[in-house]
């Protein structure tokens, strides 16, 4: 407080910066004003700071047309190189991560998380090389994580002492990728997974439950390290992923330090990993997301923040992001599937998928309406590995014969057809575990103005294609066809178009490896 008064919420953040690390949180947070009473840090503009007003949020068409894009998900916890949420699993006792850090670094009573940062060296990144590789395999925009659960900020962050520029590889991370994606044209994005790590950094709190250490306490337990670590009473070790148990003042540390990333980094693009937190106060940082954004486009909002919870974008507001998995059929409205080559955080033992299996994902996607949103993971120096380059390569070639199918492409009356029809399965959070992968039967469609085009996910051993749904008889049929051509081939083609079906006969050779696309030449009826 203030003369007796709460603070603006600019005098508190202004607080938050300039106070010392230990005290900054605790004092600042203690003078904000509840939300709906004092919103001077939102950026005024289209929206107004109400869910009904975000109702009006339109998916801008350069997402629409997009259809790929790259996430480097890579920050301190890619430095062990074991994977997946290595900054909380180290705490698990019995994880493999766990032992692993057992093995590497010793117990985590005595080298914790803060110790694992200054082994992050990232001495070989190169943004600019990365960024243009992905642009050449076709990506039309790049997300860099902004800060991920382990409450470590990748940009300059004015609250928090930790960040990639004060610690580990001593960069504005953000800020090198963001120039790189706008020096190859790309939209610019960023990732948020800091609102669950109130609870999610709970278990640095702990203590083995057995064994010779059973019952010494973490390093997390320290309070010299709260301003890391966090200060939940509880330990989750079973960790919800929900709002629950989230006090208020970690709410508005959340909002001071995304608004100052937006403000920071100028994004097109924020995913959130989860859906939009905190009630009013996820509602006031989109809207200054969207109207900071259109004050950069002559009042056009050319934003997309992202929520995984269906509730949030049913009319409007924000784009739908289902995360490892697909939609059922064609969705109304743009949407984005996020997925990974392998692990999200690098592991030098894991197994990536193959191109094609990424392809399939790609192609099934955009079918339905969607975007897809690939991570590569990049290792504790920066780089890509030789698996994740040949991979990276086979995709580049495959969207260069094939690109003109998937960009600025719109859904056809189907999605698709043949017997691989993958549903989404109400039973798993992450439902590309399932999938098979597709086969020449398989036939997935998009469409620009008077063109089909026909993927077919194989290619057949008979060297003939029957597309069914176009049969004359049926009600997709897109009524007097005038040319078949094969993208990738130069010769004619000899096909029919009888009530079977569009029967194309193709060449001898393949034109590209995995999927290959039909452009077809129709009047719609």
């Amino acid at each position: 407080m203030k003369n007796g008064k709460f603070m603006t919420r600019r005098e508190a953040l202004k607080l938050l910066a300039c106070a010392p690390p230990s005290l900054a949180l605790a004092r600042a947070l203690r003078a904000v004003a509840p939300a709906k009473q004092d919103s001077p840090g939102v950026e005024t503009g289209p929206f107004t700071g109400t869910r009904e007003s975000l109702q009006t949020y339109r998916c801008p068409d350069w997402f629409r047309d997009a259809k790929l894009g790259i996430w480097a998900h890579w920050g301190p916890q890619s430095a062990p190189e074991d994977g997946d949420w290595y900054g909380r699993n180290m705490y698990v006792q019995g994880s493999a991560q766990y032992e692993h850090h057992l093995k590497h670094y010793g117990h985590p009573s005595k080298f914790g998380y803060k110790d694992i940062i200054p082994t992050w060296k990232g001495d070989l990144l190169d943004p600019e090389h990365l960024v243009g590789l992905y642009r050449k395999a076709g990506a039309k925009y790049f997300v860099s994580m902004g800060v991920h659960v382990d409450n470590f900020d990748l940009w300059n962050s004015k609250f928090t002492r930790w960040n990639a520029v004060n610690m580990g590889v001593k960069k504005d991370v953000v800020s090198l990728f963001g120039a790189a994606a706008r020096a190859h044209g790309l939209r610019f994005g960023v990732s948020d997974h800091l609102w669950c790590a109130y609870k999610w950094f709970s278990v640095a709190h702990g203590s083995d439950s057995r064994g010779s250490r059973a019952g010494v306490p973490y390093d997390g337990a320290n309070p010299r390290y709260a301003d890391l670590y966090g200060d939940c009473p509880r330990v989750y070790r079973e960790l919800p992923w929900n709002e629950d148990g989230i006090p208020e003042q970690w709410k508005r540390h959340w909002f001071a330090r995304i608004q100052d990333l937006i403000d920071q980094s100028e994004p097109d693009y924020v995913y959130s990993d989860g859906q939009i937190p905190f009630g009013d106060w996820g509602v006031e940082l989109v809207t200054h997301f969207y109207n900071r954004n259109a004050q950069r486009h002559d009042g056009r909002v050319e934003a997309v923040f992202t929520s995984k919870r269906e509730e949030d974008t049913a009319a409007g507001t924000c784009v739908f992001d289902k995360e490892r998995g697909l939609v059922d059929g064609i969705r109304p409205e743009p949407w984005q599937a996020d997925t990974c080559i392998g692990h999200w955080h690098y592991d030098r033992n894991v197994r990536y998928k193959s191109p094609k299996r990424i392809i399939d994902m790609l192609v099934d996607v955009v079918s339905r309406n969607g975007n897809l949103l690939l991570n590569f993971p990049l290792n504790n120096r920066g780089v890509l590995d030789g698996e994740e380059c040949r991979i990276l390569a086979s995709i580049t070639e495959w969207m260069a014969i094939n690109g003109e199918a998937i960009h600025g492409t719109r859904p056809w009356k189907i999605f698709g057809d043949g017997p691989t029809v993958q549903k989404p399965d109400p039973n798993q959070k992450y439902d590309e575990t399932n999938r098979r992968d597709l086969t020449a039967d398989d036939l997935r469609f998009t469409t620009r103005g008077d063109t089909l085009y026909a993927f077919f996910m194989g290619w057949p051993e008979k060297r003939e294609i029957v597309i069914a749904p176009l049969a004359t008889a049926r009600p997709q049929t897109l009524g007097r066809i005038q040319g078949v051509n094969l993208l990738g081939h130069d010769g004619r083609l000899r096909w029919k178009h009888d009530e079977k079906g569009l029967v194309v006969r193709l060449p001898a050779e393949r034109p590209c490896d995995f999927a290959c696309v039909l452009r077809i030449e129709g009047m719609e009826t």
